[in-house]
């Protein structure tokens, strides 16, 4: 049997729908007042759904941090330690440390960038790790790309390993429009590049993408319909075509534009959904995060599967210059609901400049 240490961050990605961008801290208790809800237990439950291996021992954290999810299933498992009602990251690593007592050959954690480095400070790079994406931010490579790719990459049984980079976050400059990343660490991930996710690369500010930037949003504002709401969604690029219509544009938010004017800044799911109710047409631009390619589900988790299934395929804008496009083999989508995922897979029309498209698959 191969000895598999679980462990699941309970309010990974909380933060995410309510707009906080995050829940490191003690912000997920401001998460809980905006009513937002757990995300990681739908994650770990999908995850084991597709895991068809028998070898396997599970060695699990107890109740809501690993327990609670393993426990439905047919897996031989065996729980360890103790948490109280309120866990935090000090019972990751706890918990980690009394997994490596036991001897697991690999460990599966389920949470976000935060979790990747409760997970560092404990393993560093004595044992491999499978990553499910549940956080906000995620944008640390040792992530698989959902929650099918990382069933996938624990039933192939490679021996094969890569080192992947943790990339430490600043929440707070996150939360205030600025992406303030640095390199933590690394960890050690089943060697399977295409069910992994790619590092976050920052945007190219030289010259011809500043022209490839201004070309899109010149574009962009010569062709916004009236009396349509138009959602801009984060990054460098909605920002430029902020700038183009006159509207100030949170940077790392969600705004709302109607007519020109702003009308929402740094807009939650519940402000997203008041807002596309109360107008009759409704588009959402987006881009994809460059070196990844998602265009929902990552950093952005406001976008939720309710607010897509109001908004439809069809009236999804989405932009890139041509060097990022240039980078990337598809665009990306985990909403944590499947048929929405299904439903906004096939080609998909992209801007790249001024009366310039180009057409890339989402997968």
């Amino acid at each position: 049997m191969k000895s598999i240490g679980l462990i699941v961050n309970p309010i990974a990605g909380m933060g995410g729908s309510v707009g906080l961008k995050g829940t490191d801290g003690k912000t997920y208790k401001k998460a809980i007042e905006l009513g937002a809800q757990p995300t990681t237990p739908e994650r770990i439950k999908k995850t084991l759904a597709l895991v068809n291996r028998k070898d396997l021992y599970f060695i699990t954290a107890p109740g809501k941090m690993g327990e609670d999810y393993i426990k439905k299933f047919d897996f031989k498992y065996e729980v360890i330690s103790k948490i109280e009602a309120e866990t935090n990251a000090d019972d990751t690593k706890r918990i980690i440390r009394e997994m490596l007592v036991k001897g697991i050959d690999l460990l599966i954690f389920v949470g976000g960038d935060g979790t990747a480095r409760d997970v560092y400070d404990v393993l560093g790079l004595t044992i491999p790790v499978v990553g499910i994406p549940s956080g906000v931010k995620m944008f640390s490579p040792v992530f698989a790309l959902s929650t099918f790719a990382a069933a996938e990459i624990i039933n192939n049984k490679t021996d094969e390993l890569i080192e992947k980079e943790v990339l430490d976050i600043d929440e707070e400059a996150f939360r205030n429009g600025k992406l303030a990343a640095k390199l933590y660490g690394y960890l050690k991930v089943p060697k399977n590049p295409s069910l992994l996710q790619g590092k976050k690369e920052p945007s190219n500010i030289t010259k011809p993408e500043k022209i490839s930037k201004e070309e899109i949003s010149q574009y962009i504002f010569e062709n916004i319909e009236t009396d349509t709401l138009y959602i801009l969604g984060p990054g460098t690029t909605l920002k430029t075509i902020a700038d183009k219509i006159g509207v100030e544009k949170s940077l790392l938010g969600i705004d709302a534009v109607f007519n020109k004017k702003l009308i929402g800044k740094d807009l939650n799911e519940k402000g997203l959904l008041e807002l596309i109710k109360k107008y009759k047409k409704n588009k959402i631009i987006l881009t994809p995060i460059g070196g990844n390619g998602f265009i929902l589900g990552r950093a952005s988790k406001q976008f939720t599967p309710e607010v897509i299934k109001l908004i439809g395929k069809e009236n999804l804008i989405v932009v890139a210059t041509e060097d990022k496009i240039s980078r990337l083999e598809c665009l990306r989508v985990d909403t944590g609901d499947v048929k929405v995922d299904e439903g906004l897979k096939g080609h998909c029309k992209v801007i790249t400049g001024y009366k310039s498209e180009t057409l890339i698959d989402v997968k």
